[in-house]
């Protein structure tokens, strides 16, 4: 199975449903570190970091969706992948001012359906408790058991902790 390129331009064209302008949604879009560093820190609520997206992105991921309002870097879902049938959502994460208006349910029904344009067969999440209800109720993921082990603290860097995958959709 070959890893897809490219991004072929906006996969969905919406508006949000705060009446504002419209949210394009671009699988393997193009971002710049500073932007999504920015992104990541507000929807997590830690400092801004300096960490290189792009080449954590190129190394480990089957693809990422970007959402842009107005040019603005407005969303973000990452795909982390065994490079076979297995693809697990990290990073999900929408800008406060749209949150609560679907873009995080769209970020990650595109994530899904290039996900199974590329094979996988299956699409993986954790998340905190508090949103049970936007996995299984907007996204349609069903609960399992799954396990989790600490391998160790946290690093300094939020945007490296493994403990940064549940969206900032809240």
């Amino acid at each position: 199975m070959s890893r897809p390129r490219g991004n072929a331009g906006p996969e969905q064209n919406r508006p949000d449903d705060g009446g504002n302008a419209m949210i394009d949604y671009h699988w393997r879009g193009t971002f710049d570190n500073a932007e999504i560093n920015a992104l990541h820190a507000e929807g997590f609520g830690h400092p801004v970091s300096e960490s290189n997206w792009i080449g954590r992105l190129e190394r480990h991921s089957l693809g990422w969706v970007c959402a842009r309002q107005a040019g603005e870097l407005i969303g973000f879902v990452n795909l982390v992948w065994d490079g076979g049938v297995h693809v697990f959502l990290v990073d999900t994460v929408v800008a406060k001012r749209v949150r609560h208006q679907r873009a995080a349910a769209a970020l990650v029904s595109v994530a899904a359906t290039r996900a199974a344009a590329a094979g996988c067969q299956w699409l993986h999440v954790d998340f905190e408790d508090h949103l049970a209800g936007f996995y299984f109720d907007a996204c349609r993921f069903r609960p399992t058991q799954a396990g989790l082990l600490r391998l160790q603290e946290p690093s300094a860097d939020p945007a490296r902790s493994p403990s940064g995958d549940s969206p900032a959709e809240g």
